[in-house]
């Protein structure tokens, strides 16, 4: 039988390896929290902005009396009212183009079409969450429809400068003339700024004379800059996208090919465009620069379009603090009683319809 005195030395050996385990724990557990913490502290959001088009109604469904801008107005007054309502509030709304239906050679129409929308855009709830909601010309904005041709017009461009200076967001682009040899001053129609270490590029994707075109010269430029000077994340958005989901062409042939070339060589991460009347993402070279196209803010949508991509909404981008990049495509089922119809988001809810990151990737 042992003794007192052994059982006493079993004793406190007992609870010195036990303080040494204990101690051991808290230190382990200690690292796993700090380590957790750090981790939570990489993923959180730094900012994010939302990127939209299309919320325009067919020419058929344009009544000059009860909607002379032919919005579509149920989908119009959804969207900004669920941008508003998003958590983390966005720093911006991108509204990429076809606002509303145009496509006017009576300038005096067409800016009666754009204050409407512009004044819709300034009273929504978007703007009163003091979200920045900067505007981009479409096809339907700037060009005249002839008959026979529609081709962009020096008179629509002014228009549209004129009645959307409140959300438009730069003056640095490029002016007439130049390398890009355009037309007219662009410098308000294609420009850049930064926000955070992102910067981004906004684009006329129809300047005058060179429907389909974009700047590319004055935009390698800038991207070039813009890397030079720290930028960490590259977006580029417009109405045209540089590639259609189905693979045929939106933007010039060359024009694409030099723009998108700038576009990797900056390891940019995205352009997002609208004008196709869908959601989609996809990288047309491998491990490139991600196409995201957001054109199905209200506007009929493509026909033949699978199930899951039969959804009006609008593109979500985050940036997170540890530096990734998550694209999200918000949605809700197209109304039952027609694109047009205001229908209840209780019976039909909005839902991530698409998640991925597009972290540019060595």
């Amino acid at each position: 039988m042992p003794s007192a005195k052994n059982l006493s030395h079993s004793a406190f050996a007992y609870m010195d390896v036990m303080k040494q385990f204990t101690f051991k724990l808290f230190a382990v557990l200690a690292v796993a929290m700090t380590i957790g913490a750090c981790a939570k502290k990489q993923d959180e959001v730094a900012y994010s902005f939302v990127v939209a088009g299309d919320c325009r109604m067919d020419k058929s469904d344009t009544n000059s009396t009860t909607n002379p801008a032919g919005i579509n107005i149920a989908q119009f007054d959804r969207l900004f009212s669920e941008v508003a309502e998003l958590n983390p509030k966005p720093a911006f709304l991108f509204f990429d183009g076809d606002e509303i239906f145009g496509y006017e050679h009576d300038t005096v129409k067409l800016r009666h079409a754009l204050e409407l929308w512009r004044d819709r855009a300034e009273a929504s709830p978007t703007a009163k969450a003091g979200i920045k909601i900067v505007a981009i010309p479409g096809n339907h904005e700037t060009d005249i429809d002839n008959g026979d041709k529609k081709f962009s017009s020096p008179e629509n461009e002014h228009e549209w400068l004129d009645v959307m200076q409140p959300l438009i967001s730069g003056n640095d682009g490029p002016h007439q003339g130049g390398a890009d040899t355009l037309a007219t001053d662009q410098s308000q129609l294609t420009y850049s700024f930064d926000y955070h270490d992102s910067h981004f590029i906004v684009m006329n994707t129809d300047p005058d004379g060179q429907d389909s075109h974009v700047p590319v010269h004055w935009i390698e430029q800038d991207i070039a800059k813009a890397r030079q000077n720290g930028a960490k994340h590259i977006f580029a958005i417009g109405h045209k996208p540089a590639f259609n989901s189905d693979g045929s062409m939106s933007m010039a042939g060359g024009i694409r090919t030099d723009f998108w070339a700038a576009m990797e060589a900056a390891h940019a991460e995205a352009m997002i465009g609208a004008h196709v009347h869908e959601y989609a993402r996809f990288q047309p070279h491998h491990h490139g620069t991600w196409m995201i196209i957001a054109g199905n803010g209200g506007t009929p949508l493509e026909k033949d379009l699978p199930p899951e991509q039969q959804y009006f909404g609008f593109v979500v981008v985050t940036v997170m603090k540890s530096g990734r990049v998550i694209v999200k495509s918000y949605g809700h089922n197209v109304p039952a009683a027609g694109y047009a119809a205001e229908d209840s988001p209780s019976q039909n809810p909005t839902a991530v319809r698409d998640s991925a990151d597009i972290t540019w990737k060595d």
